[in-house]
């Protein structure tokens, strides 16, 4: 199968930029590519390990050891120096997001275990990508075990394996290539720093660029061969280029005002740590080799600050990634007269552009493809390069709520219903609250073990976890779901006087052989089911209902789940957002929630039945967890509280681990929400609760209110205090 070439792809700039500048210095740690569907981001990382410079290995090495400096731990060694080096194409690995464990790292050679009862080691595939490119398409929906592996080895260049009776450890210096489409959830804040360079890919909107992106496209596909040897001139000249830059890079001086500027312009952007000071300074060290220069300039900052910081601004999954490049403008200045020019360019098709100054990924796609550029090719005032523009939100447009407070203690007021003149009972005015700072919610997990996918919510029996038992099912699928050894080892022993074994290896058969069981937690379908009545804001209830909602959100994307957003209010119910793994869509929609009317309980448990029942059809294994936002309140409809009951006790009867968030408040209540709970066999949680923090605090607040009751009453001076179990005032 011939590859795309690298130099054919049109428009990405940015990402061809990023790529290259991580194929001249590994240490710039890797791209993390973002974008929507269909633009090329495979394609391009694909196409890099053609262009990549061959590598010398130690001949037979598994682990692709550097002949000049092999690594004197290596399972293969000890490597002879005087031995003749191999020479190999320079490795891109890719890691298929359903991959084991055991894949990943390594296991026991089953092979030689069984046959000939040594207990070797097969390496897996950061092996294979040691002084290489390991390239995981879809990295966020990476299983979480694995997350945590790439996480240790990329920080250790290390893999460590003690398993199945085998203990090795192996070097693994591997650059970490991911792509991923935003829309289908995010990454770890941990595993999303460990990416050095970052970049936002979209389609061009210009019909000329599309245009020619489509005819290279189906010119490739027509005869793949005739494309392929087009773009070989171009193809050589970029592999040339970089082994330049390559071995140009150790000239390269960085002066210590450039790494004084570095350090300015992460301290003003607020990073966190140091790690984005060092990204910035060696891809600025990688971007002027690539331009033939021996002295870091303003440019290479800029061209390596656009790729270092935009992912490591965001502190929590709802806030958008972006940079604000006026910032980055005024950090930087300009460039001094004196200022060494860039290195001139091996023409338009030589791959990617010198950098920033020119037409390249420094500033190509600065007006390429974006709707709101002028003709001249200038950006429109206001507009702020790399950061995303969302329309203001209605929450700073709505009045605030003209009705007075209602007394403590009162009954509940009526859900408003009169609207506009011509506007439909129930569907009064509406209004929306802006939330609050989300905090650490409790954890709500569903009821019994599952068996769903590997997540971090309820107890389930996984592929990871710690093992508590063997099982014979499936025996022919040992390979991947790993070998119970010491069960394994029980089971054949019985047998061994009938099978003639009188020495030597243990004689098995397939029917011998255990896989374990393993529990962990699993990953749910958090569906949340919201009020959005009238009801809620004559309390000014909705604020809460939304910072709780949205840590509710915070928690469900800290522990992979996926999250679906049911309102009711009015006269129905609507499914906000369907089933999804992407929590910050999420919160945009919770963001332009509106509030008013009257309160269809019945209509929003019905739709989240509805969407649980076609979620099990499509995911069968994934557990779901309904959580009820609501005072409890049924006011919408003829026997409105009959029928909400009804829809309830279907959804109780079909064992839906449900949980009631109690938003009324007040002395007096009437305890509608606690009643809802009993009906769906859930647990009732009231909205104060969410919090983990209040919790604690209530805790320590009684114990400490109960320490200080049995304390004596005496003058400072006076006796030591009484200790009360364990306590100590």
């Amino acid at each position: 199968m011939q590859v795309y070439p690298f130099s054919a792809i049109v428009g990405s700039d940015d990402l061809a930029l990023a790529l290259v500048l991580t194929a001249v210095s590994p240490g710039v740690g890797g791209v993390l590519v973002r974008g929507e569907k269909g633009t090329a981001k495979s394609t391009a990382v694909r196409g890099l390990a053609g262009v990549l410079p061959d590598q010398s290995v130690v001949a037979g090495c598994r682990f692709g050891c550097d002949p000049a400096a092999s690594d004197p731990a290596c399972p293969d060694g000890p490597h002879d120096a005087a031995a003749e080096p191999a020479t190999r194409p320079a490795r891109l690995v890719e890691l298929p997001v359903g991959a084991t464990e055991d894949r990943v790292v390594g296991s026991l050679d089953l092979k030689q275990a069984l046959g000939r009862g040594v207990a070797a080691f097969e390496p897996g595939l950061l092996a294979a990508a040691n002084r290489g490119i390991l390239y995981v398409d879809e990295v966020n929906l990476l299983h979480d075990h694995l997350v945590d592996v790439l996480l240790d080895a990329a920080a250790m260049g290390r893999c460590t394996v003690e398993r199945d009776g085998v203990s090795v450890s192996h070097q693994a210096r591997i650059v970490l290539v991911g792509t991923m489409n935003p829309e289908e959830g995010e990454l770890r804040p941990q595993l999303l720093d460990r990416f050095g360079l970052a970049v936002e890919v979209s389609a061009p909107r210009e019909p000329a660029a599309r245009a020619e992106v489509v005819r290279r496209r189906l010119a490739h596909d027509a005869d793949p061969e005739s494309f392929v040897a087009r773009f070989a001139a171009d193809e050589e000249a970029l592999r040339r280029r970089i082994a330049e830059a390559r071995s140009r890079i150790a000239q390269v001086e960085l002066p210590d005002a450039m790494l004084t500027l570095i350090a300015e312009v992460c301290a003003a952007f607020e990073v966190d740590g140091l790690r984005a000071d060092i990204v910035t300074a060696r891809a600025a060290i990688a971007h002027a080799a690539w331009t033939g220069r021996t002295t870091v300039g303003r440019a290479d900052v800029r061209a390596a600050a656009r790729l270092a910081l935009p992912h490591r601004r965001r502190r929590n999954p709802f806030d958008a990634p972006g940079l604000d490049e006026d910032l980055l403008d005024r950090i930087l200045g300009d460039d001094p007269p004196d200022d060494p020019p860039d290195g001139p360019s091996d023409g338009p098709d030589d791959g990617p552009s010198d950098g920033p100054d020119d037409s390249g990924p420094g500033r190509g796609d600065e007006t390429s493809g974006r709707d709101d550029a002028t003709p001249d090719g200038s950006e429109p005032e206001g507009a702020a390069h790399g950061t995303r523009q969302e329309p203001s939100s209605a929450a700073e447009d709505a009045a605030p709520s003209a009705d007075p407070p209602p007394t403590e203690g009162a009954a509940p007021a009526e859900d408003p219903v009169d609207g506009p003149p011509g506007q439909p009972a129930g569907a009064s005015r509406t209004a929306t609250a802006a939330a609050g700072r989300p905090y650490r919610a409790r954890v709500l997990t569903a009821k019994g073990v599952g068996r769903g996918d590997s997540g971090r919510r309820s107890r389930a029996i996984t592929s990871t976890g710690h093992a508590i038992g063997a099982t014979a099912d499936h025996p022919g699928d040992i390979t991947s779901r790993g070998l119970h050894l010491p069960a394994t080892i029980r089971a054949a022993a019985r047998h061994q006087q009938r099978r003639g074994r009188t020495d030597g290896p243990l004689v098995l058969d397939a029917a011998d052989l255990r896989r374990p069981v393993r529990q962990g937690r699993e990953s749910n379908l958090v569906l949340l089911c919201v009020d959005a009545s009238g009801s809620m804001a004559a309390r000014r209830r909705m604020e809460a209902v939304k910072t709780a909602v949205l840590s509710l959100l915070l928690d469900a994307y800290q522990r992979r789940d996926k999250v679906g957003l049911v309102t009711f209010r009015g006269t129905g119910a609507e499914l906000v957002l369907p089933p999804t793994s992407s929590v910050d869509v999420a919160a945009r929609r919770l963001e332009a929630l509106a509030h008013g009317g009257r309160t269809p309980l019945a209509e929003g448990l019905l739709a989240a039945h509805d969407t649980l029942r076609i979620e099990r059809i499509r995911d069968p294994r994934r557990r779901p967890l309904l959580v009820v936002v609501t005072d409890g309140r049924a006011t919408a409809g003829p026997d409105a509280v009959r029928r909400a009951g009804a829809v309830a006790a279907r959804l109780r009867d079909e064992q839906v681990a449900s949980v009631v968030v109690d938003c009324e408040t007040g002395r007096f209540r009437l305890g509608l929400a606690a009643t809802l709970a009993t009906s769906l066999g859930a647990e009732h949680l009231p909205v104060e609760e969410v919090a983990a923090t209040t919790i604690a605090d209530v805790v320590r607040d009684r114990a400490s209110r109960r320490t200080i009751a049995t304390l004596p009453l005496a003058h400072p001076a006076g006796p030591e205090p009484t200790r009360t179990r364990g306590l100590v005032a």
